[in-house]
């Protein structure tokens, strides 16, 4: 028994991507996967000792997620901004790096950007529950179409099928990601843009901040239905930050991308409270995107809820 709740539990964390990507929002992974270790627990006596325990767990995941995703029939026609999936929420790096292979896993996956950047998570969340979790598991994570479909419980016709169908979808999706060279780590240029973003946030200055952002910046705040597009509305977001009271921020990554913990000490404050995280995408050597959340997820993050 002890052996077994261990074996599972191994696999936790890469089942919590699988979720995530399924899903879009990192706290309804976090309660998928609770159901589907206790679901595995619970029909422990149907798994095979010897078989391929992970294909058992990926099923069992999956089959709560599609479970998850009929009961909240949540998906938008289209997602032509982050605003319009507003259960969007970033995902810790730090816990990405934890789903990366171990010695005794060799055929896990590790989590690069191209599978996990915001724009590919949003631009999912148009897709049929069904298709959704082929393109998962056929792109994202590697399994073949004949495994694919035992997970599934499916033909393989049916599986390939699927898949032409789910990406022709997101080649057609605005916010589907560029293709780039896979990676797990920030490029220099993008801790350089951190940085000189953060220095500007911490001194406020239009001008160069100006200069350190696309012309068409866009700027969405999950789960607020706004969506700012272009340097001129961004502007006025600038200043009112400036306004609020003294920042610090802290440098971080969320879904492989440069992230900011943003810290607001107030007039008359003593301290600097969590207020947001800012998620960068950069572009031609400026930042073309700004997503904004909230600090709920700053303990997953492993970020203090206060500086001093």
């Amino acid at each position: 028994m002890d052996d077994f709740t261990t074996a599972i539990h191994q696999h936790r964390r890469e089942l919590h991507v699988h979720c995530y990507r399924m899903l879009g929002s990192f706290d309804d992974a976090e309660e998928v996967v609770q159901d589907a270790l206790l679901r595995a627990w619970t029909h422990r006596d149907s798994y095979e000792p010897g078989t391929n325990l992970r294909a058992w767990l990926y099923r069992i995941a999956t089959n709560a997620c599609l479970d998850q995703l009929r009961q909240r029939s949540r998906r938008p026609e289209q997602v032509r901004s982050f605003a319009e999936v507003p259960w969007l929420q970033p995902y810790p790096d730090r816990l990405l790096d934890q789903a990366a292979p171990s010695a005794d896993e060799p055929e896990a996956v590790v989590v690069g950007r191209e599978t996990i950047e915001l724009a590919f998570v949003a631009a999912m969340q148009a897709l049929p529950a069904q298709q959704r979790a082929v393109l998962v598991m056929r792109d994202a994570i590697g399994w073949s179409a004949a495994e694919t479909a035992t997970i599934l419980e499916t033909s393989v016709p049916a599986v390939n099928s699927a898949l032409q169908r789910a990406r022709a979808t997101l080649q057609r999706e605005p916010r589907t990601p560029e293709t780039s060279p896979p990676r797990t780590s920030l490029s220099t240029e993008e801790r350089d843009l951190l940085d000189r973003y953060i220095w500007l946030s911490e001194r406020p200055d239009a001008d160069q901040m100006a200069a350190l952002v696309r012309d068409d910046i866009r700027v969405t705040m999950p789960p607020q239905p706004v969506c700012y597009d272009g340097w001129a509305t961004l502007a006025p977001l600038h200043e009112l930050a400036a306004e609020h009271g003294e920042w610090r921020l802290l440098p971080t990554t969320a879904n492989r991308l440069p992230a900011a913990a943003c810290y607001l000490r107030a007039a008359g404050e003593s301290g600097f409270a969590a207020f947001k995280l800012d998620v960068l995408r950069i572009k031609d050597g400026l930042i073309a995107e700004i997503t904004t959340f909230g600090p709920d997820l700053f303990p997953a993050f492993d970020l203090p809820p206060r500086l001093t």
